[in-house]
């Protein structure tokens, strides 16, 4: 099985949103359409910056932790 880590962002660029899936495509279906409740429905953030893809779950989840602590500058 494959994995996705992936960073989102809002038509600005003011808003990221990073997560892990094992269905890139699917998900990114989900928060173009707004289909579920949260962070991305709202503020709208459903544009593709940035994925990585892994077979290893753990990598990924380590990999989503890791970004998600780097500054915003260096996420840019």
């Amino acid at each position: 099985m494959e994995y996705y880590v992936y960073i989102l962002t809002n038509q600005r660029g003011n808003v990221m949103y990073i997560r892990v899936t094992n269905d890139l495509e699917r998900r990114l279906y989900e928060h173009k359409h707004e289909l579920i409740d949260g962070f991305t429905k709202k503020y709208h953030v459903h544009k593709l910056v940035y994925y990585e893809q892994t077979s290893d779950i753990e990598i990924a989840i380590a990999r989503e932790k890791q970004l998600k602590g780097w500054t915003r500058k260096r996420k840019n």
